[in-house]
């Protein structure tokens, strides 16, 4: 029976290192891939930074155009010899507002929320600085219970907004009816 001894005569012992060096080539070529695509995405950020600051460059000047185009507009509007057309033209934009309301849409919208037994004595619609469409009325009824029905049906509706009551009058000798004058919000659908 023999027996076999290992025995290396070699000067280096033999290693089994090729496994090791292709793994570490695979992940050095993986690690620059990742590096070019870092790059990559680096530039691409760069060139979209540079694009938008131009961009806001470009939206400042034309703002700062539009600014001093409004100043010297304001200016000009200032004068003694534009001030009777600017104050027709505040007037005739105030008329165009007032017809915006639509008397047919308004009485149609009132008559959903008035209880039968209240009579509107006059309606006039105004037009607020902001746009919004305010209501001075004056209802006529019997009595109070069905102006506070027709209060809180107002209250209710989502066109008409918060109402005030400004005055209250009771019945005299040439009026029977009780009368009270309110203001109230009005959204009109279009």
């Amino acid at each position: 029976m023999q027996t076999r001894i290992a025995i290396n005569l070699a000067s280096e012992p033999f290693r089994r290192d090729r496994a090791l060096l292709v793994s570490s080539i695979l992940l050095a070529i993986l690690l620059i891939a990742v590096l070019a695509a870092q790059i990559l995405l680096v530039y691409q950020e760069t060139t979209r930074a540079e694009q938008a600051r131009t961009e806001v460059a470009r939206l400042d000047s034309a703002l700062s155009r539009s600014a001093a185009e409004r100043v010297r507009l304001e200016k000009s509007l200032r004068e003694a010899q534009n001030a009777e057309v600017f104050d027709r033209n505040v007037f005739l934009n105030t008329l165009i507002a007032r017809k915006a309301v639509s008397w047919t849409q308004l009485f149609a919208d009132l008559e959903k929320v008035m209880p039968g037994s209240v009579r509107l004595v006059s309606v006039r619609p105004q037009i607020t600085t902001a746009n919004q469409v305010v209501l001075d009325m004056t209802v006529g009824s019997l009595s109070g219970e069905p102006v506070v029905d027709m209060l809180m049906r107002l209250e209710a509706s989502p066109l008409f907004g918060a109402t005030t009551i400004t005055t209250m009058l009771p019945p005299s000798q040439n009026e029977t009816l009780y009368r009270y004058r309110l203001s109230v919000n009005y959204a009109q659908r279009p």
